[in-house]
């Protein structure tokens, strides 16, 4: 990236000391949020070598955007995880938090100017390093017993106007599958860690059909990953 485009793109940097090396190149994005009071006190732990977690990019309410870690560089913001099979996430992915007091300290939308920011940095970051849009995910995609980030609010929809994330799928009916097991294998070879079902259809559902969380698996959500797996083994998901 060029010096001008880093100064449009990245506002502040500062320094965090919880990083090591990579074991894999880069594949993916995930998006977080950081679930504090403030902009201040997530950075704030996000450089404490106590804390011992990181992310590469930080962007505050206002669409300040700090940069944490270097590309290069494995930042610790996944924990335990998956995503298609790939288990080292931290190795494999960019780590992009959004300030938002999260569901512990009162959830609210993401703001125009936060989302803004993120936008340019994504498709840098996805252009870059050749990320599909299906590999662009949140933190309750990876890690579905553990994570609820970013959250139903997220503006999923605006990243895939932008074609940086998969679009929500038309839906012509509903579709019953089988029976319970043959949806949860079909999650599997979409991307998810299935070992616990119903926090896998929450994060499924929180991700494609927020209005509705609840574990349990029915028609429209079947007919949604019908529909997502359709598009990818047609080539259409890249």
């Amino acid at each position: 990236m060029t010096g001008s485009m880093r100064d449009w793109l990245v506002h502040a940097h500062v320094p965090s000391p919880n990083f090591n090396e990579r074991l894999a190149p880069v594949s993916m994005v995930v998006l977080h949020y950081t679930g504090m009071q403030s902009a201040e006190e997530a950075i704030a732990r996000l450089c404490d070598p106590v804390a011992s977690v990181s992310a590469h990019y930080c962007i505050d309410e206002a669409g300040i955007v700090t940069q944490l870690v270097d590309e290069e560089k494995r930042a610790w913001h996944a924990g335990k995880s998956f995503w298609r099979g790939v288990t080292d996430v931290n190795s494999a992915s960019i780590g992009i938090e959004l300030v938002n007091p999260g569901h512990e300290f009162g959830y609210r939308r993401f703001p125009d100017a936060q989302i803004d920011a993120l936008l340019p940095l994504l498709a840098d970051i996805t252009r870059r390093h050749n990320i599909p849009r299906a590999n662009v995910v949140g933190h309750s995609d990876i890690a579905p017993a553990r994570k609820d980030d970013p959250g139903e609010l997220f503006p999923w929809e605006v990243l895939a106007r932008h074609r940086l994330a998969l679009a929500l799928p038309k839906l012509a009916i509903r579709l019953v599958f089988d029976n319970d097991g043959a949806f949860f294998l079909a999650l599997e070879r979409f991307g998810y860690d299935i070992s616990d079902g119903p926090a896998a259809v929450r994060a499924f559902q929180r991700r494609w059909r927020p209005r509705k969380i609840d574990g349990v698996v029915d028609g429209e959500i079947g007919a949604l990953l019908f529909e997502l797996l359709l598009e990818r083994d047609l080539g259409r998901a890249r």
